[in-house]
């Protein structure tokens, strides 16, 4: 199983104090409510890569009775493992209606290893 992050290690996480969502220790805004969380520059880093985004429509056709959905992420370890799964929405769509789901991955460099560009 794999340990959490002591506080101020990278990888470190605390909750928000306005939503209560889970985030990196050192963001200096929250990427679930967008509230500033620090006084230091704006607040809003911006990632040193995204190596993932992924983004789907789900629409409903006209003729069709009404489709629940929940909207699950889970993370993986490199041996396959589970280490986070989350239910982040759930709903219904009726005739006609459509959702966008998107999903980004966004990497902070830290410390020592900001200054190594691969």
């Amino acid at each position: 199983m794999t340990q959490a992050p002591s506080p101020g290690e990278p990888g470190a996480s605390r909750d928000c104090p306005h939503c209560r969502a889970v985030i990196l220790e050192s963001a200096g805004a929250c990427p679930a409510c967008g509230h500033f969380l620090r006084f230091d520059g704006d607040g809003r880093r911006q990632p040193d890569q995204v190596p993932l985004h992924v983004e789907g429509l789900i629409r409903h056709p006209d003729e069709a009775g009404a489709w629940e959905y929940s909207v699950v992420v889970a993370v993986r370890d490199g041996n396959g493992r589970e280490i986070a799964r989350h239910v982040v929405g759930v709903g219904a769509l009726r005739a006609g209606e459509e959702r966008n789901v998107a999903l980004t991955v966004e990497v902070f460099e830290t410390g020592a290893d900001s200054t190594r560009r691969h």
